[in-house]
């Protein structure tokens, strides 16, 4: 039987969220816009399906969140939209380490429409340079988006601190929130945040369906046009079944956020003792104090973390060399570069992320392997080892 350590890549579906799900695949197959009882079966199931997720965001309306199909959409959608709505601002503010949902749109931006986009630098341990960050704001930016929590290292940034400075210039302050929704307590109510991303497939919800809070009042230009759905801000008739899954994972999210907060972190708190112990010129990569629950992300010092996970998956171990959504590339990770880790060991750096259907003897079967791994490819490539 399989284990599975690659829960930021995308996590398994809760069989609850699946039973959710199953009767608008069949019997309740109405469009939530038309003016039927099937219809509106469909369409209160997405308005419970939004204030599920607004008890587990702290949104202060139901109606401040709009489904999408996902975390790119999202962040996509935040920063196309604030250009539009913030004439005579023609920069970004962002971090070095964004997921390319996000830096790969500022590079577009950059090439096609002269946008001036700030990438601000991290420390070693993956913090952001809040002198810089300061330093970048001024009354020309149009929106910052920073991350709350880096996919690769777990790493979590004071968005709520870095949205009250945005608010000081007048910035739209946005967040891609993909990791950090439902691992960790959230309150928008509380916060100077306009708007914030989130996927599902992320929280034991079904792909393809994500959302994207914008505060009240925060002006907002759609990004498709079409029909009326979802208040003019996001066309298209809607993913019903996906949206109540993602809702009913939601729910599931914040029921169990102590046990994420606990359990989950001991488990991976033990992989990461156990590592250190038994395998020498090994370390943790991120800021150790700050840090998602369930994401530890180790370098092997002077090895392939692809040969690594390689051979893990061949003892039917999934975890992940860099990000899923760079794999294939045999560049370093633009996360662990950004960060200054030497390339011998960010070439050698693997991730492994938990969540609440891992247990104790997952990480005793990885401790149990993984030594012999590392052994095997220090012993194939002695001289790269220092």
């Amino acid at each position: 039987m399989s284990i599975y350590f690659d829960n930021n890549a995308t996590t398994r579906v809760d069989s609850e969220v699946v039973r959710a799900m199953l009767p608008f695949l069949t019997d309740q197959f109405g469009n939530p816009s038309s003016m039927h009882d099937v219809g509106a079966a469909a369409g209160a199931a997405m308005k419970r399906a939004r204030q599920q997720l607004q008890a587990l965001i702290g949104a202060t309306f139901d109606h401040e969140i709009i489904f999408t199909s996902g975390g790119t959409e999202s962040n996509n959608t935040a920063i196309l939209s604030a250009l539009e709505v913030m004439p005579g601002r023609t920069e970004i503010v962002t971090s070095a380490v964004e997921h390319p949902a996000v830096l790969a749109l500022c590079g577009y931006l950059e090439k096609t429409r002269g946008i001036k986009v700030h990438r601000i630098p991290v420390d070693q341990h993956g913090r952001i340079d809040i002198d810089a960050y300061r330093t970048a704001l001024t009354h020309h930016v149009a929106i910052v988006s920073i991350m709350w929590a880096n996919n690769e290292t777990g790493t979590i940034f004071p968005v709520v601190r870095l949205s009250e400075m945005a608010k000081k210039v007048g910035a739209i302050f946005h967040t891609d929130a993909v990791q950090a929704v439902g691992k960790l307590p959230i309150d928008l109510k509380s916060t100077a945040i306009d708007m914030l991303s989130l996927s599902g497939h992320k929280f034991h919800g079904p792909k393809g369906v994500g959302a994207l809070f914008i505060r009240s009042g925060v002006p907002f230009h759609a990004l498709f046009k079409g029909g009326h759905q979802q208040r003019d801000r996001r066309a298209g008739t809607e993913n019903t079944p996906g949206i109540v899954g993602l809702g009913k994972a939601a729910e599931l999210a914040l029921e169990c956020m102590d046990e994420e907060n606990r359990r989950v972190r001991s488990l991976r708190d033990h992989l990461e003792k156990g590592l250190l112990a038994r395998i020498p010129n090994t370390f943790v990569n991120g800021d150790l104090l700050a840090r998602l629950p369930n994401t530890t992300n180790v370098s092997f010092e002077g090895i392939g973390g692809e040969a690594v996970q390689f051979l893990l998956n061949r003892k039917g171990i999934a975890c992940s060399f860099g990000s899923a959504c760079t794999s294939g590339s045999s560049l370093q990770s633009h996360v662990l570069e950004a960060m200054k880790i030497a390339p011998t060991a960010a070439l050698g750096a693997v991730r492994f992320s938990f969540s609440r259907f891992n247990r104790e003897e997952d990480v005793d079967q990885v401790l149990q392997v993984i030594p012999g791994i590392v052994k095997k490819l220090q012993d194939s490539f002695p001289a790269a080892v220092r």
